[in-house]
């Protein structure tokens, strides 16, 4: 299989299956425990139905949308994801360079494996940084002003992770950060001298934005579980929340909300965002899907705050659904990466124009000439 036949998300998922060890490409592909919200967070799509309107005089679509503060010239964007070097050697550099291209957010994980000021000067559109809450809590605060400096437009706190899921996965692959070769692992990395050798000859694996603040950022060998378990602060409340929300002063989200009381108190903190996500089904097991709690909070939000589905987007109709239900916009995380293993900056630019291109075909196939004509009278709940 090549780049130029992947059309779709199961498309890019095996080819990247193809190119990365197997330890790695379960360590994107899996969720926690009997990965049922994983599988929901999709499958939860197909329980709307879309409702179209014809002769609506459909030439010119608009599908952008303005979100946390930034006008994107359609409404998805790649979510923050950790250590993108894994999957290609060019790691945020490569995605960097494709979201900018084709005209969108792009989101830099605490845990990336490029700095923030090197992305700064990689893509100079709409930027958000993703923060985790150590507890060396000087770490925070030097994230939170190195982001201001390099130009970052945005902050994302993410909340659900306070503890590690039960990622069953990465336990029976052996998966670690960086990689090591072990007796389990050694196939693998042999039948994929690819992405092995570029492994080997390109610069260090490191966690580059905390590399100076901890030794964990260079030497890192375990499992991304007991980082997460040791480093990231079980302690995180809503003072702290509040906190990085004042200091930062600007657009700012809170990932990882899942009910209308917690949505509530993002108002109260002073978010200008959240987003709605279950980590990818990688926490807590068994939880609803974003798009299941969607309507109730937006009804509850009452318009005081954006609202960002993330989690389960696969499909262009997705994100038309998401819309209909009142999400701004939404976010993906699986899909873009599997581009990124599956052929670098132009594996991620052609999912995003793939998926650019979806939503403008359903849009005109729904017969909405911008995205703000897309409302719960689109859609049914099938009972």
């Amino acid at each position: 299989m090549k780049l130029s036949n992947c059309h779709n998300y199961n498309d890019f998922r095996k080819l990247a299956k193809k190119k990365l060890p197997s330890p790695i490409f379960h360590y994107i592909d899996g969720g926690s425990d009997d990965e049922s919200t994983l599988n929901r967070n999709t499958d939860s799509f197909n329980d709307y139905d879309l409702v179209p309107n014809v002769l609506a005089g459909v030439s010119n679509i608009d599908m952008s949308t303005t979100v946390l503060g930034e006008k994107i010239d359609f409404p998805l964007f790649p979510a923050a994801t950790a250590m993108h070097r894994l999957y290609h050697h060019e790691g945020e550099r490569a995605s960097a360079k494709a979201v900018e291209k084709v005209g969108t957010i792009f989101g830099l994980s605490t845990m990336s494996t490029v700095s923030i000021e090197e992305i700064s000067t990689i893509n100079k559109g709409p930027k958000l940084f993703q923060l985790y809450i150590h507890k060396d809590r000087g770490l925070t605060d030097n994230l939170l002003e190195r982001c201001k400096k390099a130009g970052f437009t945005s902050m994302c706190l993410t909340v659900d992770t306070v503890v590690a899921g039960n990622r069953e996965r990465d336990r029976r692959t052996g998966f670690t950060t960086p990689p090591k070769l072990t007796l389990g692992s050694l196939l693998s990395f042999a039948l994929h001298p690819g992405w092995t050798i570029n492994h080997l000859i390109h610069e260090k694996f490191k966690l580059a934005n905390i590399i100076h603040m901890t030794q964990k950022g260079t030497s890192i060998d375990k499992s991304v579980i007991d980082y997460i378990n040791e480093q990231f602060d079980s302690a995180m409340n809503w003072k702290d929340a509040e906190y990085c929300v004042k200091k930062w002063n600007g657009p700012f989200a809170l990932k990882g909300v899942m009910s209308v009381e917690d949505a509530k108190k993002a108002i109260d903190i002073g978010c200008t965002a959240i987003m709605i996500s279950n980590h990818g089904g990688r926490q807590l097991d068994g939880s609803r899907a974003p798009l299941d709690q969607l309507s109730e909070i937006v009804d509850a939000v009452g318009g005081k705050i954006e609202v960002i589905l993330d989690g389960g987007v696969r499909r262009g109709t997705h994100v038309l659904k998401a819309l209909c239900l009142g999400a701004k916009a939404c976010s993906f995380g699986k899909g873009y990466l599997f581009a990124l293993a599956a052929g670098g900056q132009k594996g991620v630019e052609k999912i995003l124009e793939n998926m650019k291109t979806e939503i403008n075909r359903d849009m005109k196939l729904m017969g909405c000439k911008n995205v703000g004509e897309l409302n719960r009278s689109k859609l049914i709940h099938r009972k």
